[in-house]
């Protein structure tokens, strides 16, 4: 009798081990899709910071770009594209589909917005307004921090997705749905535009 009792005692024991073990990977799981979950948030703040300026901007440019309505027109247009594609991130971070849209919207905002200020090089009282210096001082402050957030949560996602794929976390990963994380990317033709852009002068 005695040795049965010892015997569950020692069960028990491990069954307890082993619940704790699988509970301490499950928190860790969570634990990493939170913190990627929490640094794209930082990335949304500084986009929405970014769509704040850009009709403010595109105003100033209005008053003396009149024949570059084409211009103005496109990048409000992209802003309202990125603007989606950001509501599209924010509801599922990580998800490739919705990383893929944000990236494609952003490079569509940072393309448009190099046309507008490389044709605003050749108004020259519209790079001496004060309002406008100011407004791509802000824009090129606001893009630094997109860089840096972006960089922040690419790394977040790396160590979520890392920790996820490790054995034998990968099964417990697959018993309760953790899904694998897509980097935020900023696509191939856009790369070097972003890492320069918009470097303004006024």
């Amino acid at each position: 009798m005695g040795s049965f009792l010892i015997f569950l005692a020692i069960v028990a024991a491990v069954v307890v081990a082993v619940l704790l073990w699988a509970v301490g990977i499950y928190n860790g799981l969570v634990t990493a899709r939170n913190a990627f979950k929490n640094a794209f948030a930082q990335i949304d703040v500084q986009l929405q910071r970014r769509f704040d300026l850009i009709p403010n901007l595109v105003e100033v440019a209005k008053k003396y770009m009149a024949h570059e309505r084409e211009t103005l027109e496109a990048v409000i247009a992209a802003r309202s594209a990125a603007q989606s594609g950001l509501a599209a991130a924010k509801a599922s971070p990580g998800d490739p589909a919705a990383m893929a849209q944000l990236a494609a919207a952003q490079g569509q905002l940072n393309a448009g917005l190099g046309r507008l200020l490389a044709v605003a090089e050749a108004y020259p009282d519209l790079k001496a307004n004060q309002n406008m210096m100011q407004l791509t001082e802000e824009l090129t402050s606001t893009e630094n921090k997109v860089a840096f957030a972006r960089q922040a949560f690419n790394d977040m996602v790396m160590a979520y997705n890392n920790r996820r794929e490790v054995f034998p976390n990968s099964v417990f990963a697959g018993m309760f749905g953790f899904q694998p994380a897509t980097l935020l990317e900023i696509p191939a033709d856009k790369q070097a535009q972003v890492r320069e852009a918009p470097k303004v002068q006024f």
